[in-house]
């Protein structure tokens, strides 16, 4: 391999307020990376990327302004980051060797880079049961999120009504499976009618209604959950949250993951709540959550998640983009509906 190295990664150009980030405000580059051994700093590694996680979390770091999640915004000129997984090319650590498979949370987005080996590296087994790209998706952000949202804070009885929105997505499909696993009776809302399938046939959902179809959410809830809502994993925000305040039983949960549906808009154009005296009378737990304040919980979500896998109780849906280049595509995919499960960008096998 030559001694330098170019690579293409994609920067932060301008910020994006409103609507779906574009070329006006993402942008691709070429830096290079020298492979000379006095060029790389001790404990730091060189990455070839193999896969990129894309998730809607992303686009609120690219509006330049506080907002609801309480990430911070990407820097100006400075170069994406976001949860990824390379194989090591050279390693000036004695804990990692040429060739190791690394899952990386903070990895640019780059063909290649040179990362500190301590900043939240760790190695992945590429012979083991579970596929890199279930690295990204079962045992990566969306997993654990469905898994925190559905297990830690939700904890639903066997029985219980539960109901998540953007049941296609990356979170909503194990979601829906985490709790029929629970015994839980399952109703998911998706954007199409193929998605309706997909959910009922692939993950297990008892049920599910396309939204864009139905002109009173009021009335599809009423249909779908004669018996109420005991737990709403809340991934879209906006009308569909305001509609299910009004079907919630007595000491409903709802664990708030996102709001999918309002991060394009400045805070002051988002879809107000007009019913949240539901919460009281009702007194129902709503709850958001970040994946980092349960970090304690993730040996045991992955020791769940292998033994799920070992017994074939999960299944999984990847949309993969394929190149650097694709990034924008496979972000806008996000927000337009069209994506079904995990959005992952592959560089290499």
């Amino acid at each position: 391999m030559a001694e330098v190295l170019e690579s293409r990664e994609w920067y932060m150009a301008a910020y994006a307020p409103r609507g779906i980030p574009t070329s006006d405000h993402l942008k691709l580059r070429t830096v290079t990376i020298s492979l000379a051994d006095d060029s790389i700093p001790d404990q730091h590694l060189v990455l070839e990327n193999l896969f990129f996680s894309i998730d809607p979390y992303l686009r609120s770091r690219m509006n330049g302004i506080g907002d609801g999640l309480c990430f911070p915004s990407f820097k100006l000129n400075d170069v994406i980051r976001l949860v990824g997984i390379g194989r090591v090319i050279r390693s000036k650590d004695s804990n990692y060797a040429d060739g190791d498979i690394v899952f990386c949370k903070f990895c640019p987005l780059a063909e290649f880079c040179v990362i500190p080996s301590q900043f939240f590296v760790r190695k992945i087994d590429p012979t083991g049961i579970i596929s890199l790209p279930e690295y990204l998706s079962l045992l990566g952000v969306p997993g654990f999120a469905a898994w925190v949202g559905i297990s830690v804070i939700g904890d639903p009885k066997p029985g219980s009504n539960v109901f998540i929105s953007a049941a296609a997505g990356g979170v909503g499909m194990y979601a829906g499976q985490f709790a029929k696993i629970k015994g839980c009776r399952v109703i998911g809302s998706v954007g199409t009618d193929d998605k309706v399938n997909l959910v009922k046939e692939e993950f297990g959902y008892d049920d599910a209604f396309n939204y864009k179809k139905e002109t009173d959410f009021d009335a599809a809830l009423t249909k779908y959950f004669p018996d109420g809502i005991d737990l709403y994993l809340d991934n879209v925000g906006g009308k569909m949250l305001e509609a299910v305040l009004n079907h919630v039983n007595k000491f409903a949960k709802i664990p708030v993951c996102g709001m999918i549906s309002e991060y394009n808009k400045v805070w002051n154009e988002r879809e107000g709540v007009r019913n949240l005296l539901n919460m009281v009378g009702k007194e129902v737990t709503m709850q958001g959550y970040l994946m980092s304040t349960y970090n304690d919980r993730f040996e045991d979500f992955v020791k769940e998640m292998e033994f799920y896998s070992k017994e074939g109780k999960i299944s999984s849906k990847h949309k993969f983009y394929h190149g650097i280049e694709s990034f924008l595509d496979s972000l806008e995919t996000m927000f337009t509906g069209s994506s079904i499960g995990k959005v992952i960008i592959q560089l290499k096998e």
